[in-house]
Formats: C-alpha cells, structure tokens, sequence
C-alpha cells in the first residue's frame, strides 16, 4: 500500500481541512497528523524572536495510507485542488516512493 506524506504549509484550520478531504476519500486507510521531526531553530530567547519573519504559517505533517496507486493519484489530484483554493502549499515527501509502491 502507499503511504504518502504531505508538508501543509498553512494555519491549522487549512490542515484540518486537507485532512477532512483525505478522509472522503473513497479507499483512503489512514489519514493521521505526524508530529515534525525537525526541530525548528525558533528559540524564544533569540534576538530575532518576533520578528515578521517569524511569525508566518504554520507547517503540518500529514501520513496517507491509499490502498494502490489509483487511489494515491486520487489523492494527490484531490489535495493539490483544494490547496490551490486554500492558497496554502502543499508538498508531497519521497514521491518516488509511493508512487512505485
């Protein structure tokens, strides 16, 4: 089965909303929020703590688990649709993975 992961760039409510059409999708297994394993270098205590350049979206992991490779492309189609109206960026981690799975 593939499983796909996906970087939301966007607030939260954008994320819930990827993940809601994740859900709805006919032959989806698995849709689930994965904590970042990349620690972000956003000390609190830096000098540039607050700064503009700081305070953008917030970036959401999300593992999807598809039964083939029809329905991962389902997937793919469905999500980049609905992150083109969010205007949020999407990015989809080790594609040549999943897509020969």
């Amino acid at each position: 089965m593939p499983m796909m992961r996906l970087r939301v760039t966007g607030s939260g409510d954008d994320a819930r909303a990827i993940g809601n059409l994740l859900q709805s999708i006919d032959g989806v297994e698995h849709v689930e929020e994965v904590a970042d394993l990349m620690p972000r270098l956003d000390d609190a205590d830096s000098s540039s703590a607050g700064l503009p350049d700081d305070q953008g979206p917030g970036v959401h992991e999300l593992e999807v688990e598809a039964p083939n490779q029809l329905a991962a492309s389902r997937v793919r189609e469905a999500v980049e649709a609905l992150a083109f109206d969010l205007d949020v960026l999407v990015e989809f981690e080790n594609d040549e993975d999943w897509h020969n799975a």
